[in-house]
């Protein structure tokens, strides 16, 4: 019989192991593909719709969740995001994209699919759930990242220097450290560790799919 979770970094560790028995792959640094100006153009207008999703996301969790250490959680998540997009925007424009003439692209299934999730724990997550998949994400998409800007600088391909700027970034380990706090605060309340180990998996393949949509160049 296996032995229930309680802890927070028990979950972390369950989530561990599934990442190194089953990881899930950034396309952008497949062996096969030669990273062009058009994958982090792709990258940059998935990004935007990802964007809009998780301000809408975390202002629902905190209407659900509104008090600490959750409420600190999501109040952070959103303001990182906000004060993200004019960066964004910036990385955008130099690499020749117009957002207002094109608001829905890229227009693949796997554009939406980090969306469709964050939405999803928004809306039926628990408090344990919103914080172990904003674990995944901040730990996944960080790293992601840096491998992304280390492939770019490796490979001669230039680049504008607000791309660097926006995914030259590293994992934050404070938000990091708050969001386990949460998923430790719901554990404690009676939450779930297998449904919080179900949103984090989603969240991480997601983040998967977000790769997938911007190497579909």
């Amino acid at each position: 019989m296996t032995a229930r979770i309680d802890s927070a970094a028990q979950l972390v560790e369950a989530f561990d192991n599934r990442r190194r028995d089953d990881p899930v792959p950034n396309a952008l640094l497949a062996a096969d593909t030669k990273l062009t100006l058009e994958h982090l153009r792709r990258l940059v207008g998935t990004e935007a719709q990802a964007h809009r999703t998780e301000l809408v996301a975390y202002g629902t969790m905190l209407s659900r969740f509104p008090n600490r250490p959750a409420a600190d959680l999501y109040l952070q998540l959103g303001r990182l995001v906000y004060d993200a997009s004019p960066k964004l925007e910036a990385c955008a424009r130099s690499l020749g994209l117009d957002r207002d003439a094109s608001p829905l692209w890229p227009s693949d299934r796997e554009t939406y699919a980090f969306n469709s999730t964050v939405s999803w724990v928004a809306a039926q997550g628990s408090q344990a759930a919103t914080g172990m998949s904003s674990y995944a994400d901040m730990t996944g998409y960080y790293a992601g990242c840096a491998e992304v800007v280390d492939r770019v600088r490796s490979s001669g391909l230039k680049v504008p220097d607000e791309f660097v700027a926006y995914y030259d970034d590293q994992t934050p380990e404070e938000l990091c450290r708050l969001a386990l706090e949460v998923v430790q605060d719901g554990l404690d309340h009676g939450d779930d560790p297998d449904e919080a180990l179900l949103a984090a998996r989603l969240l991480d393949q997601s983040v998967g799919d977000f790769w997938r949509a911007a190497a579909a160049a």
